[in-house]
């Protein structure tokens, strides 16, 4: 039978065993920092207040935002919103009217200033007869009537695709078919008797509809604002020479019918000149170009003032029994004018806008 004894370490042999102790922790640890954070790790914690913090931020995370907090966000982020779209409902406003009365201004100078330039000479006749006043005011409406046509055949273009697929057409078919059919549309208007209603507004408005097809692709591709304030620029303009007119003495502008011709055939070749100089001829691209931008608008403003006195003659001879009153044609030299004009002021715009960028 065989006895074992245990023999219990005494204080004595723990304290010669220390210094080995203290070198396998040393040689186990990576350093000063990783014995703390052992430390840390190994102090005790309160397990009551870390037990409801941790199940508090699990039910959070599992629940999502409590239902005020969200409430207080929303109501934050909709205040913010509605104060940012009443900031820029202001700014629009202020702009709208801004530009409203830059556009008054520009109308009420152009007016004052062709006045006393070009309206020396008033009427000394005793002012405008009624039957001048009604004739002239029925070829603006019928000038209106076309004008809106136009805009809105043009729209439809644009929003229906047609002015799309006549872009990726043959543009040498499109322009020659186009120039055709206009001019077609055109002179039948003008040779049809106003009596006959029917024909002769029928095709007015295809002439109208030929001109949409023409001005769609500016609206297609130009800025709404800058549509407008061409627009506006334009109604300004001939407003204005329409009333200088108006007012003048009788047949004052109609002697310049024939340089008005002249300045139209100088105008229409420039404007077919890029298709004949060569691009390296810059500077002789850029006097074409300003010939038939700055020159055409100088023009048709021109034929605004002989058009509009037209009116006034044809109305003496109607009166007179010696032609029929028709204020569908003379509406068409008019809607002639005022696209020419329109076009010229989109493209002044449009080198503003890229200058400015």
């Amino acid at each position: 039978m065989s006895f074992t004894f245990t023999v219990r370490q005494g204080p004595a042999r723990l304290a010669s065993r220390l210094p080995q102790l203290a070198k396998s922790t040393t040689r186990s640890a990576t350093g000063p920092s990783v014995a703390i954070r052992a430390f840390h790790r190994s102090a005790p914690k309160n397990n009551f207040f870390s037990s409801r913090t941790s199940l508090l931020a699990a039910s959070v995370l599992r629940s999502g935002p409590k239902p005020a907090q969200s409430l207080v966000s929303r109501l934050a982020g909709s205040s913010r919103t509605y104060y940012q779209q009443t900031q820029q409902q202001t700014t629009d406003q202020a702009s709208l009217l801004r530009k409203l009365l830059v556009g008054g201004a520009i109308f009420g100078g152009t007016l004052v200033a062709v006045n006393v330039v070009f309206n020396r000479e008033t009427r000394d006749d005793g002012g405008m007869p009624v039957y001048e006043r009604e004739y002239l005011n029925n070829t603006f409406l019928h000038t209106g009537l076309g004008v809106g046509i136009i805009a809105l055949t043009a729209r439809q273009m644009v929003r229906s695709g047609f002015v799309y697929r006549l872009m990726v057409t043959n543009p040498w078919v499109v322009g020659i078919g186009g120039l055709a059919l206009s001019f077609a549309t055109m002179i039948g208007t003008r040779s049809i008797s106003p009596d006959n209603y029917v024909p002769k507004y029928a095709l007015w408005t295809a002439f109208n509809a030929t001109q949409a097809a023409f001005i769609a692709p500016l609206i297609a591709f130009v800025p709404g604002a800058l549509i407008a304030r061409a627009g506006l620029y334009t109604v300004a303009m001939m407003g204005s020479l329409s009333f200088i007119g108006a007012t003048a003495k009788q047949e004052k502008y109609l002697y310049i019918g024939g340089p008005l011709l002249a300045g139209a055939a100088i105008v229409a070749v420039s404007g077919l000149a890029p298709l004949v100089i060569p691009v390296t001829a810059a500077r002789t691209l850029a006097l074409t170009e300003n010939i038939w931008l700055y020159g055409g608008l100088a023009l048709f403003g021109g034929f605004t003032l002989y058009d509009v006195q037209k009116v006034l003659h044809h109305a003496r001879m109607a009166e007179r029994g010696i032609i029929k009153r028709d204020p569908v044609n003379e509406s068409i030299s008019l809607e002639l004018d005022f696209l020419n004009i329109f076009i010229r002021m989109v493209q002044i715009l449009m080198m503003q806008q890229n200058r400015r960028k």
